[in-house]
């Protein structure tokens, strides 16, 4: 099938220590990582399940020395994958949308995180509609926290904005709205999900998608087990 859209993963190796410290205590680092791995692996089964788009994983860190790297390393073969490359979070996504756009020219594109391992083909598919279908320019999809969790943009280049906007705070979805529109654009708000930064997000997104490998990875933390 001829990709409609690119579907793009910004991914940082689940290296212990690194990844999701904010979840210690009551995790362990190693819990941690396998918490972020556990996110990753099924984050890259959804996008790789969408009809009609072309994943790219935009990677930084040491897979190497991740949780899971094996299993990470063959996931991954499903996708295309290039390096982030930036001075800061903000620089990181602008770049990765340029890139991705240079491998899969002319497509439009949804970029989104391995923090919301809630997401289904189905749930990503609806995401992109309106860039990919709808005819709108672009898409913003709010996280809980006040963040985002997906941008979708019929014309890649545009994501250049994200450059100026301060990442990783409880007003970025609003700053980053406000510099869309700041660039001509009329974003569409998608549907709102929950990011995982706490064990309480952890536990409440394990919930939601209580038969994948996240939620396996978050219940060891407590000492239950998952079928």
């Amino acid at each position: 099938m001829t990709p409609r859209f690119v579907l793009l993963v910004v991914a940082k190796a689940p290296v212990p220590g690194l990844a999701k410290t904010r979840l210690c205590p009551p995790a362990t680092p190693a819990q941690s990582a396998e918490i972020a791995a556990a996110a990753l692996l099924d984050t890259l089964d959804a996008v790789c399940a969408v009809p009609g788009a072309a994943p790219v994983v935009a990677m930084t860190g040491n897979l190497g020395a991740a949780a899971r790297s094996a299993e990470i390393g063959l996931a991954l073969h499903r996708a295309t994958v290039i390096p982030q490359r930036g001075w800061d979070f903000g620089a990181r996504l602008a770049n990765a949308h340029a890139d991705a756009a240079a491998v899969h020219a002319g497509l439009p594109i949804l970029q989104i995180g391995m923090d919301t391992p809630q997401v289904t083909p189905e749930s990503l598919a609806e995401a992109a509609a309106p860039v990919v279908h709808g005819g709108h320019d672009s898409v913003l999809c709010p996280a809980a926290d006040g963040g985002w969790w997906a941008l979708g943009l019929a014309e890649p280049r545009h994501a250049q904005v994200l450059a100026g906007v301060p990442m990783s705070r409880d007003d970025t979805g609003e700053r980053t709205l406000r510099a869309l529109i700041a660039c001509g654009l009329r974003p569409r708000a998608g549907r709102r999900l929950s990011d995982v930064d706490t064990m309480a997000d952890a536990r409440a997104v394990a919930a939601v998608c209580p038969d994948g490998r996240f939620a396996r990875a978050v219940a060891a933390v407590d000492g239950r087990a998952v079928a």
